[in-house]
């Protein structure tokens, strides 16, 4: 067990500490998160687990991807100093552009769906940034290739306007390696890391960052029931923040070492517990992420497993924290533990699946990321 420091109580902090930092940009404040020990039952007992929260970062963990891609479109040409970014967005990278985009001096569109929570909505109005809202998905391509039709058009009314394209964007995963040498930093050694899948950008840069240092650690992936990132048939998902309808060229399938798909009610119910138990937890993807560390930890009897925390719990008090929502949605959780497959095809409608067989669903390989030609011809503005 990775013994936890004891700090008394009349110890002032660091001046150079994590808290003591003297930032004179908005920029300084990406990044240098903390880690936590949690081994609040999720549900049941576990040796515990590391948390990596992103959320005590002013904008989430997405401004690590924002700042990445946009630093990146600068030095190669491709946005110039005062024109606009655009992008489609159900949230969190929202948050994280809207930051971005006021230190550097970006004008930032979003263009998201109705079922952008209220209050990121407002915030993001609140910080400068203009809200396209699209108002219904495409009947092929669902919410996001709405969206994503959206941004064309935009692009094509805002000359020399740039579009990060966060699901095939390398700037997206490079903006994570810094996450991941942190950890090594953090970590004299880890036996598993934990992240949710959706761009497929945070889960690359850490596993590349991580594999320097130790090339054995386990890399577990969890998506959403009904995402087809990783081969499901796509469906629709009441969890936002993890899963996909297209193949994003971020992934990073040959590092995966299994996949998880956990359902809303576990996600939830995960949520909950952290909240009650430990004071931190967040959305969707965090509870997610949670019950998966928690279930690492029990299977290799250690607490040398980290999970990454995206954000915090403030998007979701109408969604996972509201007890009329999760009634209205049935969210009772019914799996303790993953059911075991060998298959994709399997996980199918089961509240928790685990697979150990993880390729790309295109048949693409990591060496030569070439774009799935479907998601291509479906998504490219």
């Amino acid at each position: 067990m990775i013994p936890v420091q004891e700090v008394a109580d009349d110890v002032e902090p660091a001046g150079d500490g994590a808290g003591g930092r003297r930032c004179e940009s908005l920029l300084d404040l990406v990044g240098n998160t903390p880690v936590l020990r949690v081994s609040t039952p999720l549900p049941q007992q576990h040796p515990g687990f590391w948390a990596k929260l992103e959320s005590v970062g002013p904008a989430t963990m997405k401004a690590r991807a924002a700042l990445s891609m946009l630093r990146g479109a600068r030095a190669r040409g491709e946005l110039r100093p005062g024109e606009a970014v655009v992008e489609s967005s159900s949230g969190t990278l929202a948050v994280g552009l809207a930051y971005v985009g006021a230190a550097l001096g970006h004008p930032v569109v979003i263009v998201a769906d109705s079922e952008l929570d209220a209050m990121t909505r407002t915030l993001l109005r609140a910080h400068g940034a203009r809200v396209e809202i699209v108002s219904r998905p495409h009947p092929v391509g669902g919410w996001q290739r709405a969206r994503l039709e959206r941004v064309r058009e935009l692009l094509d009314e805002l000359p020399g306007a740039y579009w990060p394209d966060q699901y095939n964007n390398p700037d997206n995963p490079a903006g994570y390696r810094a996450l991941g040498r942190e950890l090594t930093e953090q970590f004299e050694r880890l036996d598993a890391v934990v992240c949710s899948v959706g761009t497929g950008g945070h889960s690359a840069g850490i596993a590349a960052a991580l594999r320097e240092r130790w090339p054995e650690v386990r890399i577990v992936g969890v998506d959403s029931p009904g995402s087809s990132v990783f081969g499901q048939p796509s469906g629709r998902r009441l969890m936002r923040g993890l899963g996909s309808s297209i193949h994003p060229d971020n992934v990073a399938y040959g590092q995966f070492d299994e996949v998880h798909w956990v359902g809303p009610a576990e996600a939830a119910d995960a949520c909950r517990r952290l909240a009650a138990g430990c004071f931190v937890t967040g959305g969707w993807s965090t509870g997610a992420a949670a019950m998966v560390a928690a279930w690492c930890a029990n299977d290799l009897g250690t607490d040398r497993v980290a999970a990454v925390f995206p954000d915090g719990p403030n998007r979701y008090w109408e969604s996972v924290y509201d007890d009329d929502f999760c009634r209205q949605h049935g969210l009772v959780p019914v799996a303790t533990h993953p059911s075991e497959v060998e298959t994709v095809a399997e996980s199918a409608g089961l509240p928790w699946a685990r697979c150990r067989a993880v390729a790309d669903p295109c048949g693409r390989r990591d060496a030569d990321r070439a774009p799935c030609p479907v998601c291509e011809e479906e998504t490219t503005p």
